[in-house]
């Protein structure tokens, strides 16, 4: 975000001022500073203040006057942030302390009074619940959006015949549908990780002051719920230190990035000319600098390589966090820089995957080769009460031969059918072919028409 500067920076006197007789120097105050990412959280900053101050004016530790001029102070603050006016001077290090400084520019002695009873620990650790209170909303958002693309790609295309694939090789015949829905099932699990990660974050910090709370009788329920939090923290040690909360949003959001990473992955094989099961919208493809026939996935390649990046900030967040003794420690600055990138990201990708799915084209794929009916016709045999582990080895070597013959299954005649076992008869023609086969799938959950219309409806009641 720009922000104006004047033309001749003032000295800022830090508010720890008195204890300490010398100024950082240019290199140790751009080390000390996080403006450039923090800033990011000065509307949550500027809530927090808001309530904090309503509850020490109940509290009695302001006037009615004092709250009258923090409030408005502070809303100018937060129309002149929001267009650029307001000057950050490195010196003043994050955004809580602009802020302050503004304020007490306005309005005086008011400005010093808003940080009675509270701590830049405690104050930073409240604005980075807000921030990843809402970050976790609109994740969900997000993927409910996607969600509900491949539903409508399901209930467009989703009866289609296709392969489905083990280690990459031909396996057994499935609806479309069933393939895609794998997908959102996927996304639902990331819907309800985070989901459960707001429970946690959810819960106010504000009033453990630095370490140890205060001997001001300030009503933590109360700016608790002006804030709309749950719960307010049990332990001023751990609510000023706790990062828990931001580890597991980045880790919810690693894992969102796994899935995201494997449906890319999905879709860059299947619209390959070798694989020639999907067309993706020309919107959505780049070409080659040199080579002019090529359309390339490069869209999904970034959202695959997004995951990378992901996973690293979760490592970093964690790593940040394994070696810090109680309570709060400045090596703390940093986890917004793991989180807000790796919350980027994930935002980044949420706006464009949906248009990749609802632009899609499914091509017709060809049945005829993998033998996807092979394991429909080792369970034909079982229910001749042939054993399974019999019946598996007669279609391995019935497949054997088809495949010197070039044949299909169902295109072997049924003399040589018979050679293998007596117990196949005329009507294991309606048992080959991939059509048949899925027409045939018998359990809940399975690849074929049936079970898709039952999944539909589901998906339907849940997304709306």
């Amino acid at each position: 975000m720009p922000h104006k500067q004047p033309m001749e920076a003032k000295k800022h006197v830090k508010s720890w001022h008195g204890r300490l007789s010398a100024e950082a120097d240019s290199a140790t105050a751009a080390l000390l500073a996080s403006l450039d990412v923090d800033v990011a959280l000065w509307k949550y900053d500027i809530a927090g203040s808001l309530a904090h101050a309503q509850m020490l004016r109940e509290q009695a530790l302001l006037t009615a006057a004092d709250l009258a001029k923090i409030k408005k102070g502070l809303h100018a603050v937060e129309k002149d942030i929001a267009a650029g006016r307001i000057h950050m001077p490195i010196e003043l290090e994050d955004i809580h302390m602009v802020i302050e400084a503004d304020l007490v520019r306005r309005i005086g002695d008011a400005g010093r009074k808003l940080h009675t009873a509270r701590s830049r620990n405690d104050q930073i650790a409240l604005d980075l619940r807000l921030w990843a209170r809402d970050a976790a909303d609109d994740l969900s958002a997000g993927i409910v959006k996607l969600q509900k693309a491949f539903l409508s790609l399901v209930q467009a295309k989703g009866a289609a015949v296709f392969p489905s694939y083990t280690h990459l090789q031909r396996a057994q015949p499935i609806v479309l549908g069933h393939a895609l829905l794998a997908h959102v099932e996927m996304l639902q699990r990331d819907v309800e990780r985070l989901a459960d990660a707001r429970k946690r974050i959810n819960v106010c910090p504000l009033g453990s002051g630095a370490v140890a709370g205060t001997s001001l009788p300030i009503d933590r329920a109360r700016t608790a719920e002006l804030l709309g939090f749950g719960q307010f923290s049990r332990n001023s040690i751990d609510a000023t230190s706790d990062r828990d909360f931001l580890a597991e949003l980045c880790f919810a959001c690693s894992m969102l990035a796994v899935h995201l990473s494997r449906w890319a992955e999905d879709w860059i094989l299947y619209s390959s000319n070798e694989f020639g099961l999907l067309e993706l919208h020309d919107a959505f493809c780049t070409s080659s600098s040199m080579m002019p026939q090529k359309k390339n996935a490069d869209t999904l390649e970034l959202i695959r390589g997004k995951s990378a990046g992901c996973l690293a900030q979760l490592v970093g967040m964690l790593t940040l966090l394994k070696g810090l003794p109680l309570a709060y420690n400045r090596d703390l600055q940093d986890d917004k820089r793991f989180a807000f990138e790796t919350v980027g990201m994930m935002k980044q990708v949420l706006a464009v995957a949906p248009g990749i799915v609802e632009t899609v084209t499914v091509k017709q794929p060809d049945l005829a080769g993998g033998f996807l009916d092979a394991t429909s016709l080792a369970e034909y045999l079982v229910e001749k009460n042939v054993p399974f582990r019999t019946a598996h080895g007669i279609v391995g070597k019935i497949v054997a031969q088809a495949e010197r013959q070039n044949l299909t299954l169902a295109e072997l005649p049924l003399d040589a059918l018979q050679k293998h076992s007596r117990k196949i008869q005329s009507d294991v023609y309606r048992h080959l072919g991939a059509e048949n086969v899925v027409k045939r799938y018998a359990p809940d959950g399975a690849g074929g028409a049936k079970q898709l219309a039952a999944q539909l409806r589901h998906w339907k009641r849940l997304l709306g």
